[in-house]
């Protein structure tokens, strides 16, 4: 707790205190001295008190705390550190939670609840587990049945014939020798053998978001994503300890399939309908519709909605009064002649951490005295406004209006809720003044910047002042990219007045953001503009710094006129050209950009050419990286592509195998040379997936080698994904199972989708 001030000086009586203020105070400026240092000696102590329990002691303290119940850190898992951005990996390294769980972890050794308790503890994974061998076919004496034991499948069991080979899976199999734990080739189904179903990926949700009308297929099909392409549904977790836990379907973020969406009704003839485990309010999927059968707003029920297979959009027609929903390519169709006004849906999706726009919490932040101006589109409260143009009309009134010293030169736009909004957004700073556009947490606002103007292009469009600043936070841009304009772009754009009173932006920060790569999608996730840029800077010496977001090319036209190449920098961000031999960083005619780049923990795909390289580290460049001035910056354990040209690099892949494979034949340089070239191939990422709207957009594929894996700085792996430390989560998870299985039993990780 802080102390009020002047707390030492109020003790006093008060004969003393009116003697001091004769004398100008000098009491009790002794006495703030003091009681600066009593609070800083009162808070050490109770630091050190809360040291004493693991629930309130500090990172560092959390494995000495661990010692005294004989908790052991995993060795396998890597070291702590103490640089800088070392304390996030350290608490993978010795989790708090298990930490504190150790001892009632031990008295419950072997059973299978312990076994998915700890991979939630140590490595953050809903997981569940199988003991293997109730799922051997095997002859039961007919006194002694075990009807719950996996057994022949029926042709007619369409949803059981969906699972073998998953965590739900009931099915008999015969004898397989190998061990799951295996670093080889793993086995499943033996005697000892136990399997934990780990899911990597995380469910995030969307809610009130608007669905996309697909007209080229009709008026009566949509999808679930406003940007119109497939997407899997994803299921919501439920919490440890409800009815549902019990059910692993339900347990783990997974992809919901067509059997699990579907609930049959036991009647002659059988009709099929939405399961209420997954859809209705609160649960997994929901859907409103708006002026549908008569009624200005209707929340769909589960004995609504028909499940279907939309692979074809005409596949099937709905039945009045009925919806078809596909959950596994995100899909849903109204009857042809009973169409609704607006469709907002509330779904999950699945990904691998908090990047890009989305719902989940993060932090905010604006300048001290900024001026708030709130937006939501409908149910609007009092002082919000209905479109972002109108609060940024209402700031530059109250601006021009107001005492400079007012404070009104620094303001933000906060969007309120998920839907979309399709404006004009062109955006003008005086010298000074601060603008922020930005989400609010818990909501991931659509900007659709559409083609308004036949003569003119449509982007999001930034011009400044000096000292001027622009933030982007928590948004998803769609439909054309985001414009900074520098003075070389304005004397360009004509002989007009500045707006601007001349000056350039001193910073430009996107955060938390996705400016699709491509523009836009088709239903199959590929991009419709592959090579337009997400980012123009024109003429501009601004700054410009992008961390936690995803997005596209970046295109630098006309130098600015100083000399200095502009910094970019990059930090956890998923730079996506849309193709390895595509441009991610040029100029208008796929020339060099003449910027300063800073890349650290990025996955780039495409070619990068700038004018230099300050710093990359633990990051993967899938294209070539060309630094015009090779004799300044380095690159630091990164995986450079063949055919780069780049500053000075240390551990950096593929160097280091060449070099390992060249030493073994020291005498046979053709030989040394082809085995260098082997181990090269051997160590290149492979991408679970290119393609932005995947679920797997940017994850390293499996079989990726160790050296990439395990590669960076605090063996962390390289690319985009390096702040989850998952070979750190996963050695933790692999050391634990060995220890709290029965013992001559086997168990074993297996990850799915």
């Amino acid at each position: 707790m802080n102390r009020p001030a002047d707390y030492l000086y109020n003790l006093l009586p008060v004969i003393y205190r009116i003697r001091d203020a004769e004398q100008g105070y000098p009491l009790r400026g002794l006495l703030a001295v003091m009681d600066e240092q009593g609070s800083l000696i009162e808070q050490n102590m109770d630091t050190l008190y809360g040291n004493f329990f693991i629930e309130t002691a500090e990172d560092w303290a959390v494995p000495y705390l661990g010692e005294l119940v004989g908790y052991e850190p995993v060795h396998d898992a890597g070291l702590p550190g103490t640089g800088p951005g070392s304390a996030a990996r350290n608490r993978i390294l010795a989790p708090r939670r298990e930490a504190a769980h150790t001892v009632n972890f031990r008295r419950r050794k072997g059973t299978l609840a312990v076994l998915e308790q700890l991979a939630l503890e140590t490595s953050g994974w809903q997981a569940h587990a199988v003991e293997f061998f109730t799922l051997l076919g095997w002859n039961q004496h007919l006194n002694h049945q075990h009807l719950d034991r996996g057994g022949a499948l029926s042709l007619r069991a369409g949803r059981a014939l969906a699972l073998p080979g998953g965590p739900e899976d009931r099915a008999a199999h015969t004898i397989d020798v190998r061990r799951p734990g295996s670093h080889r080739t793993r086995g499943r189904y033996n005697i000892p053998s136990v399997g934990l179903f780990a899911a990597p990926l995380r469910s995030y949700g969307l809610s009130d978001a608007p669905a996309c009308c697909v007209e080229k297929e009709g008026s009566q099909c949509f999808t679930f994503s406003v940007l119109g392409h497939d997407t899997p549904l994803f299921t919501q977790p439920v919490e440890q300890g409800s009815a549902d836990s019990l059910r692993p379907e339900l347990r783990l973020p997974e992809a919901i399939g067509h059997r699990a969406f579907e609930h049959v009704e036991s009647r002659r003839p059988p009709k099929a309908r939405a399961s209420a485990s997954y859809f209705g309010p609160g649960r997994s999927v929901s859907v409103t519709a708006w002026g549908w059968r008569g009624q200005a707003k209707v929340a769909l029920a589960p004995n609504e909605v028909i499940p279907a297979n939309l692979a074809d959009w005409h596949a099937y027609k709905a039945p009045r009064n009925k919806v078809l929903v596909d959950p596994e390519r995100g899909r849903l169709v109204f009857p042809a002649g009973q169409l609704p006004r607006g469709v907002t849906v509330d779904y999950h999706y699945g990904f691998s951490m908090e990047l890009g726009g989305g719902e989940y919490p993060r932090q905010t932040s604006q300048p001290s005295g900024a001026s708030v101006y709130r937006v939501r589109k409908t149910a609007r409260l009092p002082g919000e406004y209905a479109t972002v143009s109108a609060a940024y009309a209402q700031w530059c009134t109250d601006r021009d209006t107001a005492d400079p010293a007012s404070g009104t030169t620094s303001a933000v736009l906060e969007i309120m809720d998920s839907r979309a909004y399709e404006e004009r957004l062109e955006f003008t700073l005086i010298p000074g003044e601060y603008l922020q556009l930005r989400a609010a947490s818990g909501a991931r606002p659509v900007l659709r910047l559409l083609d308004y103007r036949v003569d003119q292009p449509d982007p999001l469009s930034v011009t400044g002042g000096a000292a001027g600043r622009f933030v982007l936070d928590g948004l998803l841009v769609v439909g054309r990219g985001l414009v900074v304009n520098g003075p070389a772009a304005r004397r360009g754009a004509g002989d007009g007045e500045d707006p601007t009173g001349g000056g350039d932006l001193c910073e430009v920060a996107i955060r938390h953001c996705t400016l699709v790569p491509g523009w836009n999608l088709d239903c199959d996730c590929e991009p419709q503009r592959p090579e337009e840029p997400s980012i123009v800077l024109d003429g501009t010496r601004a700054a410009v710094r992008i961390t936690r977001s995803i997005l596209g090319p970046v295109q630098v036209r006309r130098d600015p006129d100083n000399g200095n190449a502009p910094l970019l920098a990059l930090a956890d961000s998923l730079w996506d050209a849309t193709d390895p031999c595509n441009i991610a960083l040029g100029d208008e005619v796929g020339g060099t950009a003449f910027s300063a780049l800073c890349v650290q923990r990025c996955t780039v795909i495409g070619d990068v050419l700038a004018h230099a390289v300050t710093l990359g580290e633990d990051s993967i460049f899938l294209g070539a990286l060309v630094a015009a001035r090779r004799q300044l910056g380095c690159l630091r354990f990164c995986y450079v592509s063949d055919g780069s040209r780049t500053p000075r690099r240390y551990n950096c892949q593929p160097d280091m195998v060449r070099e390992a494979a060249a030493a073994l034949t020291p005498d046979d340089p053709a030989a040394a040379t082809l085995a260098a070239d082997r181990e090269a191939l051997r160590v290149r990422p492979a991408l679970a997936s290119r393609r932005y709207g995947n679920p797997v957009h940017g994850r390293l594929a499996p079989g990726t080698a160790a050296e990439i894996v395990r590669g960076a700085s605090d063996e962390s792996e390289m690319g985009v994904l390096h702040e989850l430390f998952q070979p750190q989560r996963a050695a933790n998870l692999r050391a634990r199972l060995d220890e709290y299985t029965v013992a001559s039993y086997s168990a074993g990780i297996f990850y799915t989708r």
